[in-house]
């Protein structure tokens, strides 16, 4: 398949920020600071916990300034002068972690803190792009080959991890410095694979500038709030999304401390999300492939479902094996369930407010994301059992699964509204 340079150019920024996720997020991170923290006495149900909230604490101040910031984007120019301020505040606080002390558990996470809020941000404006890159007949494909061109760059970074950590860096340092290595490896490769995007990717609809763009972003979102009551099927999307992909990220995010609660070694843990990373890649494709083939609804109701099952398993979990099975799971439809739900809501919404709309969309995706962890945490706190923590996000995929079975599939051809 032919991919435009502005195609290309966005499907990369995907491979650039998908490191981020996997390592920062999910593998090392997590991993790292269960340590530094265990080695001040905090216990481990504690650190898993802490991780948790402070993942939602982030994802709140995101929730809070995504409408307002995404209603200033779709001022023309906007939408790349914020992704720009996003992307650099991002990768800087990452870059930052390199040199927090190996001693300061709370200052780990609030850098933590700050380099997770810009990747939000920037991600708020580079979903809003997909309207100006591509077309909607195309959208469900370019989605879904970022998400899978971002699994499986992020892969190659980790590996070349894991060898670095599996051998000290081939015995020139120690692991916690290996570790601190690593850290600056992703803030360079998130920068480097932003260059395309930042290059060749231009804001094609918008708005006109006013001369007070900050009053008039608040009118504007608070006209729209009134509005957005006649646009019945971007409520419900965002109602059927704001509990669906709760559940995902929240798993994506509590992953590797599930893991280590489990018992499960650090080398094997970061072996599992290699090849989850690896198997995401074909799957994310072939989703892609069966929306256009069957339609989106029907693959995002398919993964939904998978998720479900991913949930009820947690409870019988006891071994390794167990943990392999769980992440091969998730592996096959982690990526279909982001990429179709991005090109979902790309295509019932008004081309003009991308923006505007994706800020909303943020807001619903990441509220539900304060919500989630915030169970977890609870439910294994309570409980003192990690697998509890999993299953107890079953409700969220309940939930969004009947609300997505109540909307349409997503047309083709723009509305009347726009």
């Amino acid at each position: 398949m032919k991919f435009t340079t502005e195609e290309k150019s966005w499907i990369l920024y995907d491979c650039a920020n998908s490191a981020y996720s996997l390592i920062i997020v999910t593998a090392i991170l997590p991993v790292y600071f269960k340590f530094v923290a265990g080695n001040a006495d905090v216990s481990a149900s504690d650190t898993t916990a802490y991780w948790g909230y402070v993942s939602s604490f982030s994802t709140l101040i995101i929730s809070i300034l995504a409408p307002f910031l995404g209603t200033l984007g779709d001022y023309l120019g906007n939408k790349e002068r914020f992704f720009r301020y996003s992307l650099f505040m991002g990768v800087i606080m990452t870059g930052a972690l390199f040199f927090v002390p190996t001693n300061q558990w709370q200052l780990l996470l609030i850098v933590y803190t700050f380099s997770h809020i810009g990747y939000q941000a920037a991600n708020l404006f580079y979903d809003a792009f997909i309207t100006d890159v591509t077309e909607n007949e195309r959208n469900n494909l370019v989605s879904s080959y970022g998400f899978g061109i971002g699994y499986i760059g992020s892969a190659l970074l980790f590996v070349v991890v894991m060898v670095l950590i599996n051998t000290s860096t081939f015995g020139l340092v120690s692991s916690t410095q290996t570790i601190r290595l690593v850290f600056m490896m992703t803030t360079l490769w998130w920068l480097v694979f932003s260059i395309p995007m930042l290059r060749n990717v231009k804001q094609q609809y918008g708005l006109v500038k006013p001369r007070s763009p900050l009053k008039e972003s608040y009118h504007r979102m608070i006209k729209t709030l009134k509005e957005i009551r006649n646009y019945k099927q971007v409520i419900g999307f965002m109602i059927a999304y704001f509990f669906f992909i709760d559940g995902v990220d929240t798993i994506v995010t509590m992953a590797t401390a599930f893991g280590v609660d489990m018992g499960v070694k650090t080398s094997t843990l970061l072996l599992v999300l290699l090849v989850l990373n690896i198997v995401a890649f074909p799957c994310t494709l072939i989703y892609g492939w069966l929306a256009q083939k069957y339609g989106t609804k029907i693959m995002l109701l398919t993964a939904i479902s998978i998720y479900f099952c991913i949930c009820i398993y947690a409870l019988f979990m006891k071994t390794v094996l167990d943990f392999w099975i769980l992440g091969l799971l998730v592996g096959s439809s982690q990526g279909g369930i982001q990429a179709l739900s991005r090109a979902y809501f790309a295509r019932i919404i008004p081309k003009k407010q991308a923006n505007e709309f994706f800020g909303f969309y943020n807001i619903f995706g990441k509220f539900s994301t304060v919500l989630g962890p915030i169970l977890f945490s609870i439910t294994t706190q309570l409980t003192g059992h990690s697998q509890l923590g999993i299953a107890s996000l079953a409700l969220f995929f309940l939930l969004g699964g009947f609300f997505m079975l109540r909307l349409k599939e997503a047309p083709l051809v723009q509305n009347s509204k726009e």
